[in-house]
């Protein structure tokens, strides 16, 4: 069987295909739109320009399902959806003009999720689990091979960029910004237990970004997984000079994250920090594999095929 997923981000919008054979899964191919949600969002309401954004992306991705014929279909959102006011209108307008059924998941099923998807490929019992998104951030702290917290911060990449930063890169007084941020939201409300923790299984875009561009700039093989927090750090300090050096390093390695990169290595850094992680591993796997074994495997969603 073949089935699509479609997660609604705040920072990009992702379709990915599985085959399914047996309750085990194959990836066949993702496409994405870099739509950048959080950045149409004023006041805690989405404005229209954005919720067109998320429509123009989805009849996309309807138009290569329906080339491709594949019929099962799942969309879910997060953040770009659950952190803003006018939630059910901006669903309700997606739904007409895409016929998906989307569903907006809370940030605690969402970190239980992204745990649930990396687990598949990591046989890793104790640490901590992070998604760094454009809007939000999720943390699980798992123990003998089982979730024990979870937590989601309302701070992300792609938002702290626009609330702390006035050009490309943060400079000292944006990442001063962003560092208050940081703490208030995650050191003041003890959401999770501060408390050591490691490895830090990560992913999403911002730890994907840096396992990629510290192979480049540490040399490290190219099948390599994990980065250790010094090496974590140090590229954070290079990559926040904002110089040439810096600039060329993004644009070669992962240039559509030139503008959210330092903003979110900022927030893996403090909790890196905060639960003292020495090492942070990178999994192909996230919520939108979380969300196919727990959900769709499980028969636990109807799934919206496309018409004909």
């Amino acid at each position: 069987m073949k089935q699509a997923l479609i997660d609604i981000g705040s920072n990009s919008v992702r379709l990915t295909v599985y085959d399914i054979r047996n309750s085990r899964f194959k990836i066949l191919f993702r496409e994405k739109h870099m739509a950048g949600l959080a950045g149409y969002v004023s006041r805690k309401k989405l404005q229209p320009q954005g919720i067109e954004c998320a429509v123009d992306a989805l009849l996309d991705f309807r138009r290569t399902l329906t080339t491709l014929r594949i019929n099962q279909v799942a969309v879910f959102a997060t953040a770009s959806l659950r952190n803003v006011s006018n939630t059910k209108e901006a669903v309700e307008r997606i739904e007409a003009v895409t016929g998906f059924n989307v569903e907006v998941i809370s940030g605690e099923e969402e970190a239980r999720l992204g745990y649930a998807g990396a687990m598949q490929e990591l046989l890793i019992t104790d640490g901590a689990f992070i998604d760094i998104g454009g809007a939000s951030t999720e943390v699980v702290l798992f123990k003998k091979g089982k979730a024990e917290e979870a937590a989601s911060f309302g701070v992300g990449s792609l938002s702290l960029y626009r609330r702390c930063v006035k050009k490309i890169m943060p400079g000292k007084a944006g990442m001063s910004r962003i560092e208050t941020i940081l703490g208030e939201e995650i050191d003041q409300k003890h959401m999770i237990r501060q408390e050591k923790r490691t490895p830090i299984i990560g992913v999403g875009g911002t730890a994907r970004a840096v396992l990629k561009i510290s192979k480049k700039y540490f040399g490290l093989q190219e099948n390599s997984v994990s980065v250790t927090a010094a090496q974590v750090r140090e590229l954070l300090e290079v990559l926040s000079r904002g110089d040439r050096k810096a600039i060329d390093l993004i644009l070669r390695n992962d240039a559509d994250r030139i503008h959210t990169i330092v903003p979110g290595m900022m927030i893996l850094v403090h909790i890196m920090d905060y639960l003292e992680s020495e090492e942070l591993i990178v999994s192909r796997y996230g919520v939108r594999e979380g969300y196919l074994c727990q959900r769709i495997l499980t028969n636990d969603i109807s799934t919206r095929r496309i018409a004909n």
